[in-house]
């Protein structure tokens, strides 16, 4: 049995941790009648009671009962794709009781291993995995795949439900967080794509790719500022959200320095300073391995701007104000605001 809870995208981003706590307590009491309704296969009574209970939470999370890999069921609350509620689904997720027999629980979709015997009816369509065709290529230089999506009965559906069967698909096959993280563009063809293969391949060919970003890489890239001056920055590479999820606190460090070529970049001790500067930060955040990542740095008419994103409930932002004190190329600042989609470094996601 798979539910699905809509998501209302007009509701804004709200949510909290009293509204987590309130749900487990609401599930601790609702969890007899919830196991009696799912072994009666009661789905309206699923979506009378869980629906609310989940739009406490968050009216933008979406929800759905699923066969659990461990347990009898998995109880999935996700933000589908939105990187501003991810944090929360995860959040929801860690103050999950732990699993049991019954019952496991996940803050994204998870792949499906049955995945190609599933089959769903689809607008009064049949549609099955083992019939789905996928046109498969990776760009030059990219960490994605892009995907055409054709199955037999796409001629018959309009293109957003041939959309939404087409993201199901790829959920169940690859889970919805490899899907964030290594599918590009999507599209649901309504006739089969030149050298296309069947879907039961994409895991095969996500993982090779995936397979060339196991060390950790850095890119250096240049640009100019919105005045026009040259700007020179250094990013992860991937650089993407959905890798730490709870990181959703953006950590500004503000460097000036006094030595700098006649486009306003830093040389000499200024580069040396600001090198060591950063050696210090990454010491700092590698002992807080789990609460912080340094996501990417950008240097311009004479300011370093350090971006680090980190978990909210750790101690990252009062290391960084820390570390400031011992800059002594002018007045250093640490900015600290919530930034759940990453907004600050959206040039470098990729």
């Amino acid at each position: 049995m798979r539910l699905f809870g809509r998501k209302d995208e007009e509701e804004e981003p709200t949510g909290s941790d009293d509204g987590i706590a309130g749900f487990w307590a609401w599930w601790q009491e609702a969890r007899p009648r919830i196991d009696s309704a799912v072994a009666a296969g009661q789905a309206e009574e699923l979506q009378e009671w869980l629906a609310p209970a989940v739009e406490a939470v968050h009216p933008g999370l979406v929800w759905e009962v699923a066969p659990g890999r461990n347990a009898a069921h998995a109880l999935v609350v996700t933000s589908a794709g939105d990187a501003e509620l991810r944090a929360l689904a995860h959040r929801w997720a860690r103050a999950a009781p732990e699993s049991d027999l019954l019952w496991e629980f996940h803050p994204s979709r998870q792949a499906n291993p049955q995945a190609m015997e599933l089959t769903l009816d689809v607008g009064g369509y049949e549609f099955a995995l083992d019939k789905l065709m996928l046109g498969l290529r990776v760009p030059r230089g990219a960490p994605r795949v892009d995907v055409a999506a054709y199955h037999p009965i796409f001629g018959e559906l309009d293109e957003d439900t041939r959309m939404e069967a087409t993201l199901l698909a790829l959920d169940w096959l690859l889970g919805e967080d490899d899907v964030a993280r290594w599918v590009g563009e999507i599209t649901a063809a309504t006739f089969q794509p030149i050298d296309s293969v069947a879907a039961v391949h994409l895991p095969a060919v996500v993982a090779d790719l995936a397979s060339g970003y196991e060390e950790e890489q850095w890119v250096l890239l240049e640009g100019q500022t919105a005045g026009g001056a040259p700007l020179i920055a250094t990013a992860r590479y991937p650089l993407r959200q959905v890798d730490h999820p709870l990181f959703d606190q953006h950590i500004a460090i503000t460097l000036p320095y006094a030595h700098r070529d006649e486009n306003g970049l830093p040389v000499g001790d200024s580069l040396a300073a600001l090198r060591d500067f950063e050696e210090r930060l990454a010491a700092r955040l590698l002992k807080l391995h789990s609460d912080a990542v340094l996501a990417a740095h950008l240097s311009a008419e004479s300011h370093r701007v350090i971006h680090v994103y980190a978990d909210p409930t750790g101690e990252a932002a009062i290391h960084a104000k820390e570390l400031i004190v011992s800059w002594e190329e002018g007045e250093p600042t640490v900015d600290v605001a919530s930034d759940p989609s990453w907004s600050a470094v959206a040039p470098f996601l990729n």
